[in-house]
């Protein structure tokens, strides 16, 4: 009988598999870290997607069997995954020059700019300038103190907006995941385009952001792991990624050319310029006269740096918070503490400000308590091995790929021996 076009695909992508993967002769012996043999072509891939539980648990699991240092074969990738508080100190510390590297991914390419934003850059010159600039500029305490009128205000909109709901059901998520958008968008790229004060051109620019954020952790993308697969994007993560890049940048230039038109109409007028927000601490960077040896932030670079702290700074606080609110809700023993708290160091009489942190240890551990729970990237920002590296006695070969599991590290029994998934 004739093979179905199904089992004739299965075929050419086992071969092809086969032919594209070294043979283990071609191949040094290495010493790898223990870990699951995994599927030709695919190895422990298919298992990790298939698996109803995400895949930071999965990998949880197979570590308790493994050991906290593992190897595991991803589509054509070897990967490394460190989950426990000494693996992954060996991993970002004392071989940390090793691992600096990023893995090239279609985010990074796509909707990064082509790397040149903060998170998915390669190690090199331009990722040592990208961080030099936030360290020194970006994220100082002066710059965030500078900005701190303006927390103020979208926290104190979001709390009147939650009293407002008095008496019925409030989706704290929507509320929360508003107020800190709000708030990361005026901090970054101005007041107008915050959607603040009926602005259509904000409100445009959210319904844009929307989408992304749900669009960007909707699945995983298999070419990613799997390049021969990778060009036909069956699951049409790449073809997603370029129709939201085109919506991105038809705003982002929009922003951009409004910031470099008002720093224009200042000098004109001999006026001295302040800069309002983070585009404009950007673009006057991107302005400075630096060596020839040193990486130049460009105005590509000012729209990728400006996705980065967008996409970095909304979610990531808006979903910590509602966590936070749910085990409050959860154990009402630590919501007595926290409110008996700010009743004695604030009082009812005004509002709590960032000043009074320091003086709210309770509040504090239930933040920490949050973020060890349940911590936003559960699994960190991948690293890419620029070089064969020996961590604890295994061989770890260049070109792999490492994972720290923050997850299985912050509920390991052997660092919390008293119930460790348990809020505390």
């Amino acid at each position: 009988s004739m093979a179905t076009p199904v089992m004739v695909t299965v075929v050419v992508i086992l071969v092809l598999g086969s032919l594209g993967r070294p043979r283990r002769s071609q191949r040094k012996t290495l010493n790898l870290p223990p870990g699951p043999r995994g599927w030709p072509v695919f190895g422990s891939l298919l298992s990790l997607l298939a698996d109803t539980l995400p895949p930071h648990r999965v990998l949880a699991a197979l570590a308790a069997r493994y050991g906290p240092l593992m190897h595991l074969r991803l589509g054509s990738f070897d990967v490394v995954v460190a989950s426990s508080a000494e693996a992954a100190r060996l991993v970002l510390k004392t071989h940390d020059l090793a691992f600096a590297d990023r893995p090239p991914t279609a985010f990074g390419k796509i909707l990064g700019y082509d790397y040149k934003g903060i998170v998915q850059t390669p190690y090199g010159p331009y990722w040592r300038m990208a961080r030099k600039l936030c360290a020194t500029e970006l994220f100082s305490a002066r710059r965030v103190d500078s900005f701190e009128r303006v927390r103020a205000q979208e926290m104190r909109a979001l709390a009147i907006g939650l009293f407002r709901c008095a008496g019925r059901a409030v989706a704290v998520r929507e509320h929360v995941a508003g107020a800190t958008l709000r708030n990361i968008l005026r901090m970054a790229v101005g007041k107008k385009w915050s959607g603040c004060y009926g602005s259509a051109e904000g409100e445009a620019f959210r319904r844009t952001l929307d989408e992304a954020f749900a669009a960007t952790g909707a699945v995983s993308n298999v070419g990613e792991w799997v390049p021969l697969l990778g060009w036909l994007d069956v699951q049409g993560c790449a073809r997603q990624m370029r129709r939201l890049r085109e919506l991105y940048d038809r705003f982002y230039e929009k922003i951009v050319d409004e910031h470099e038109e008002r720093r224009r109409r200042a000098d004109a007028a001999d006026g001295e310029f302040v800069a309002s927000d983070l585009v404009d601490v950007l673009l006057q960077l991107a302005e400075e006269d630096r060596p020839e040896s040193e990486a130049r932030l460009t105005r590509v670079g000012v729209k990728a740096f400006i996705q980065d702290i967008i996409a970095g700074g909304t979610e990531s606080s808006a979903v910590t918070t509602e966590w936070a609110m749910s085990e409050l809700l959860r154990h009402p023993e630590a919501m007595a503490g926290a409110t008996g708290e700010l009743d004695r160091v604030v009082g009812r009489g005004r509002w709590v400000t960032e000043r009074d942190l320091p003086d709210l240890p309770y509040i504090d551990a239930v933040v920490k308590e949050t973020l060890r729970l349940h911590p936003v990237g559960p699994l960190l920002v991948p690293h890419h091995a620029r070089e064969d590296t020996v961590v604890a006695g295994y061989d770890v070969p260049a070109g792999a790929r490492v994972l720290v599991n923050a997850w299985a590290i912050a509920r390991d029994p052997a660092s919390w021996p008293d119930a460790p998934d348990a809020f505390t």
